[in-house]
């Protein structure tokens, strides 16, 4: 699919798009990205990765977070009042509260939470990709400003978008504030980020 030129044109096309998909599809799709992303080549063996709680027809991590391993500790984002977002190690059964875009988070003052520079990897909630790794998100700004460090330095941490197949568009808008993606998984391909693009 061709984008439209606009970026809210698009989100409000891939939003509808991705909330389509049936149950079934949703099931099938979190298990294969699951194993997708613990076969990244940069997939680290101990730290912190931080995921996501899926919204909005977001695909899951559930099956991801129940088979990373044993080293790894996963994180979910907490907003913070400067704009940026934490993370916080969760585990199913771990107290949660809604954040003011009803979005559960781990109930933790989030000044003592971890930095996006404390991950080793992030994998990022996205509304569309394109096969340079680079992402349309919500709008908000959230993961450009956390990770804004990556515009300028390599991994850690790793940016993984993840994603339906039906999210890709040949090509996305950019922005100069725009935080480009290591890699982008969905439930058939895995695409890693060139130098170039």
């Amino acid at each position: 699919m061709s984008p439209p030129p606009d970026r809210a044109a698009l989100r409000k096309i891939l939003r509808a798009r991705r909330r389509a998909l049936p149950a079934a599809a949703r099931i099938a799709g979190a298990e294969a990205l699951a194993d997708r992303l613990l076969a990244l080549p940069f997939l680290p063996a101990t730290g912190y990765v931080a995921g996501y709680w899926a919204m909005d027809g977001e695909i899951g991590l559930h099956a991801f977070q129940l088979r990373l391993p044993a080293g790894l500790v996963y994180c979910l984002p907490l907003l913070h009042d400067d704009g940026t977002l934490r993370f916080a190690p969760w585990r199913a059964g771990d107290p949660l509260v809604t954040n003011r875009f009803g979005i559960p988070e781990p109930d933790v003052t989030v000044d003592g939470a971890l930095r996006a520079e404390d991950m080793a990897l992030v994998v990022l909630p996205l509304v569309s990709f394109d096969d340079d790794c680079h992402r349309l998100g919500m709008g908000g700004g959230w993961y450009d400003r956390s990770l804004a460090v990556r515009r300028h330095q390599p991994a850690p941490p790793w940016l993984v978008g993840a994603a339906f197949a039906t999210q890709r568009v040949d090509a996305l808008p950019r922005e100069a504030w725009d935080v480009r993606l290591d890699a982008v998984c969905c439930e058939d391909a895995t695409l890693i980020a060139t130098t170039a693009g």
